[in-house]
């Protein structure tokens, strides 16, 4: 695919580099993976501190080491308060804690924000970013960006997490230690003390481990995609959109205005469901931060972990969960799973009940059956 990286190739991050992941990232967000414009600022700011690189794992030891970096709550939460010094702070502290040399960041998935997560850290402590995300598209739950670490017996998760407001008395550090599904609820719920959404440094692992786990590539594809966006924009929306289903081998599977949103945000994880309507046709789209089924009629057409994507039909961009609203007109992009890069824990069964139990939508038959 256009844009995307050769093996042990490194490139120097600049704002070009920047706005295309972040448009791509959002798109491969499926509904999730943070905001377009949290992600041009931490991004743009880290250009302008120095000069961080994007390389491949290619290019590391198979046993040098990788910290994953995300950013973790419910991004339309009113309170979120998460600046630049504490994504740098996480992976500062998580050092401290662990006396552990960090060779290379990696994203714990694809998105507005999450693309360009490390970025900052990178040009800040000068420890490269590594393509080589967690999951190469979002995904609401910390363990399903572990990349399979959940299945190895005894494995003790570290994680550390910063955010909030100390004018408003929600500033947390948090250091979690235990079991990945403990230490990620611990880590969830200091996204709620801060106010919505937290810094997060976690999960060690070597580059040989990533390299048969994680989703090497799929920042070269965010980059790709986000190409493909700026090459179309003079076309207008739609060719935009048709431009990013070509490049994904996807399909724009529905058009038309949103009839409703119902969105809750509780327990850290923003949920709800979208209404589209075209005349007589209906579609409709549940999520837990990212777009997990969609349906048309009565027929299901898309389950997480396909790509479930919002587009605005008025500027070709798309568009989050958190973003949408009444009387928005969309396009929504669906691509299948088998055509993404994805992370091990796209691929284990027994992540995907709490994703029926928060959308009340079954979802592993038809992923796993």
């Amino acid at each position: 695919m256009k844009g995307e990286m050769v093996m042990g190739s490194r490139i120097i991050l600049d704002n070009e580099v920047v706005e295309a992941a972040v448009l791509g990232g959002a798109v491969l967000g499926g509904g999730g993976g943070g905001s377009m414009e949290m992600g041009r600022q931490a991004a743009r700011l880290a250009v302008e501190l120095g000069s961080p690189e994007l390389i491949t794992l290619d290019s590391l030891p198979e046993d040098a080491v990788l910290l994953t970096v995300s950013a973790v709550g419910a991004p339309a939460a009113r309170t979120v308060y998460v600046k630049p010094v504490h994504y740098i702070r996480t992976v500062e502290l998580f050092q401290k804690y662990t006396g552990q040399e960090i060779r290379g960041l990696i994203t714990n998935e694809c998105g507005g924000l999450a693309a360009v997560n490390g970025w900052l850290q990178a040009a800040a402590l000068g420890i490269p970013v590594v393509d080589a995300p967690c999951n190469g598209r979002a995904h609401p739950t910390g363990v399903m960006g572990s990349m399979g670490l959940h299945r190895l017996s005894g494995y003790v998760s570290r994680q550390v997490a910063v955010g909030g407001n100390p004018q408003t008395n929600s500033y947390v550090e948090v250091f979690a230690s235990g079991s990945l599904e403990t230490a990620a609820a611990l880590v969830r719920q200091a996204s709620v003390q801060a106010g919505g959404m937290v810094a997060v440094a976690r999960n060690p692992v070597t580059a040989g481990y990533a390299r048969e786990n994680a989703a090497p590539g799929a920042i070269g594809r965010c980059i790709a995609v986000g190409r493909t966006i700026i090459e179309n924009r003079s076309r207008g929306p739609l060719p935009v959109i048709e431009g990013v289903a070509g490049v994904l081998q996807g399909e724009i599977a529905f058009t038309g205005r949103v009839a409703a949103v119902d969105l809750e945000t509780t327990g850290g994880f923003d949920v709800g469901r979208v209404v589209v309507r075209d005349g007589d046709r209906l579609a409709e789209l549940t999520f837990w931060n990212e777009y997990m089924t969609l349906e048309i009629g009565s027929v299901r057409k898309g389950t997480f972990p396909d790509l479930l994507a919002t587009m605005d039909l008025t500027t070709g961009l798309p568009l989050s969960s958190a973003e949408i609203k009444a009387g928005q007109e969309i396009a929504i992009l669906h691509v299948h799973r088998d055509r993404l890069i994805l992370g091990r824990g796209m691929k284990a069964p027994e992540l995907f009940q709490v994703v029926e139990k928060a959308t009340g939508k079954e979802v592993i038959k038809y992923i796993f059956s």
